[in-house]
């Protein structure tokens, strides 16, 4: 039965089994994939929240935290269903940088 629903980043899910017997390979994937220490996610989360930008949902901010772009085409790949003009754009990556 699902309880609740909400997108976790990597770091997220990492901190949520690494001490569950049997998550051992998802434990070493997390490991080897997740890019953003908590601080840095939490720095781009409160950014992206402080953006008050109704495009940018839930699992945009997750995204962006796993994959951290630094590209306008990066940032177009995680938002392929939000129209992002070009200074929504550069202000996703500037938060990027500064975390």
């Amino acid at each position: 039965m699902i309880i609740d629903k909400k997108c976790l980043t990597m770091g997220e899910v990492f901190e949520q089994v690494k001490d569950e017997e049997g998550k051992e390979i998802l434990v070493k994937y997390l490991k080897k994939f997740n890019k953003a220490s908590k601080e840095e996610a939490k720095k781009i989360r409160e950014g992206m929240v402080e953006l008050n930008n109704p495009k940018v949902k839930e699992y945009h901010i997750a995204k962006v935290i796993d994959f951290l772009p630094d590209t306008s085409e990066e940032i177009n790949k995680i938002f392929i269903d939000s129209n992002l003009n070009e200074e929504e754009t550069n202000k996703i990556i500037e938060i990027v940088k500064k975390a």
